[in-house]
């Protein structure tokens, strides 16, 4: 089976970070392997990229000829691609040597349509203490609750993501007016819709696979508890969005609530009370708020989304 990884890129100032997920693709321990590359209109980028790059069989370097938005861009590298399989990262991210050996058994033992797997942090400026495990994906990284082990589930990360070629193209790829440099750029969940058109189409969603890792690097701005509530927000806009575009994409998000107010609170709630810390109670506090936000979000997209 052969795997192609479109990697998107565009920003000159942080091409050591996507050189680094370049190398973590070509040091696969899964050899048959395509990296496709897909530089957003940076003329720049393009060409230090065709220097590193210079005579490897197995790199496609490809330049939009503007600036398209990551969504696009990742539909334009499946067009270039020629795998069996397409697994997309982000150029801020690390795969784990044994990733695509791992998402390719999905393929081949469970007849996956598609599969993904897990991502784990690197936090560039030091784990915030504040910030509540439940809420890791507000930074891009599988929360506490996300799944219990191996098997199928809606979507994961789009930087932790691929699809039979055939499939993905069948669909029509992604929805380039959902996030991104184009269309509205608040809204965001471009795999998330994607997956949902999945489900309708073949009854089937995505096969997790905890083994297959990818670390994201989370910058110092990121873990800012203002960016953080800005982000709640806007996810929860995205959600209501996601709710009024595709109907049948919100089970999960019901599902985290009821695990958040059932399980995660009172666990906390008791944590605190029977051994006091300052970590624990930051990170109630963080988790009543973030929950706040996301709230305050999803009312926001539901007046606008009428």
């Amino acid at each position: 089976m052969y795997v192609s990884v479109v990697l998107c890129t565009y920003a000159l100032d942080a091409y050591d970070d996507f050189r680094e997920a370049a190398t973590s693709i070509l040091e696969q321990t899964y050899d048959e392997v395509e990296l496709v590359v897909v530089v957003d209109g940076v003329e720049a980028v393009y060409e230090r990229a065709l220097e590193d790059f210079d005579g490897r069989e197995d790199v496609l370097v490809h330049c939009n000829d503007e600036n398209r938005g990551l969504l696009a861009s990742r539909n334009r590298g499946v067009e270039l691609a020629s795998g069996d399989v397409v697994a997309f990262l982000d150029d801020d991210a690390v795969a784990d040597e044994t990733w695509l050996e791992s998402l390719v058994d999905a393929y081949e033992e469970e007849h996956a349509i598609a599969a993904g797997g897990k991502m784990t942090p690197r936090w560039l400026a030091g784990t915030p203490e504040f910030l509540p495990e439940e809420f890791y994906w507000l930074v891009g990284v599988t929360h506490r609750g996300f799944a219990d082990g191996e098997g199928e589930v809606r979507n994961t990360f789009g930087s932790n993501l691929s699809f039979r070629r055939d499939v993905f193209r069948n669909l029509g790829g992604f929805d380039t007016d959902i996030g991104g440099r184009k269309g509205e750029k608040n809204l965001q969940g471009g795999e998330t819709e994607l997956c949902a058109r999945m489900q309708r189409e073949y009854g089937r969603g995505v096969w997790y696979v905890p083994d297959a890792t990818v670390e994201h690097k989370v910058f110092e701005y990121r873990t800012d508890p203002s960016w953080l509530l800005e982000r709640a927000f806007w996810q929860g806009y995205s959600k209501r969005a996601m709710a009024t575009l595709v109907p049948d994409s919100s089970d999960e998000e019901s599902e985290f609530l009821g695990q958040l107010l059932f399980d995660s609170v009172p666990d906390r709630t008791r944590g605190l009370v029977t051994e006091p810390r300052g970590e624990r109670a930051k990170q109630l506090f963080a988790l009543f708020a973030f929950t706040a936000a996301v709230g305050v979000g999803y009312l926001y997209g539901l007046v606008r989304y009428r």
